[in-house]
């Protein structure tokens, strides 16, 4: 018998790998397109900075401390995507990654957008009569999804490594590609979002 820890830390690891949270991969693949794989630690602190971000505000939606209206959430997700996208064009070389540091803000301060995303789906989830293990529920779901945005992680390092060691591709031309294509997708999902 799966235990409700099981349950919903399953279900935040499908969640964030589930075709209908392509928006939240496409943050976390924008985040990724500035870093090579010998920079994992640091963009494991940044997706982690990202999760306390959606943590805290799917917990204070699940406690129904605060509430936005679904079609503003489903139009600044993609604004904070686009962002981030727009962000990488400005990091021209190594010495400049310095100021990187700046990028964990601005992850938690995002996470926060993702985390109303993420609290109707939560919500829905939840087992009637458990309230009283709502903070357990929490913790579990919030570690399914930081696995499996630190699954994307590996996937996306993976790819940069083979662009940028077998098919020697130039980092900047890669950044470029990615976070053009990011912010293109972004774009659209902002036109087509519900809040105009």
């Amino acid at each position: 018998m799966q235990t409700a820890f099981h349950l919903f830390l399953k279900l935040g690891f499908d969640h964030i790998l589930g075709s209908k949270a392509y928006d939240h991969i496409l943050f976390v693949i924008a985040l990724c397109a500035i870093y090579k794989l010998a920079e994992w630690r640091k963009l494991a602190i940044l997706v982690t900075a990202f999760t306390l971000g959606h943590s805290l505000t799917l917990a204070l939606a699940a406690l129904d401390v605060i509430r936005f209206p679904s079609p503003i959430i489903e139009f600044l997700i993609p604004v904070t995507i686009f962002l981030t996208a727009i962000s990488n064009l400005f990091v021209p070389n190594e010495k400049e990654k310095k100021r990187i540091n700046l990028n964990y803000f601005f992850a938690l301060f995002f996470g926060l957008i993702h985390g109303m995303g993420f609290s109707n789906f939560f919500k829905s989830s939840l087992m009637p009569g458990e309230e009283n293990q709502l903070v357990g529920q929490l913790f579990s779901f919030n570690l399914g999804v930081e696995l499996g945005q630190l699954v994307i992680v590996g996937m996306i390092l993976a790819t940069s490594f083979v662009a940028f060691n077998i098919v020697k591709i130039k980092q900047r031309e890669w950044t470029l590609f990615i976070s053009g294509a990011a912010a293109g997708v972004a774009v659209i999902l902002m036109v087509n979002a519900k809040f105009w």
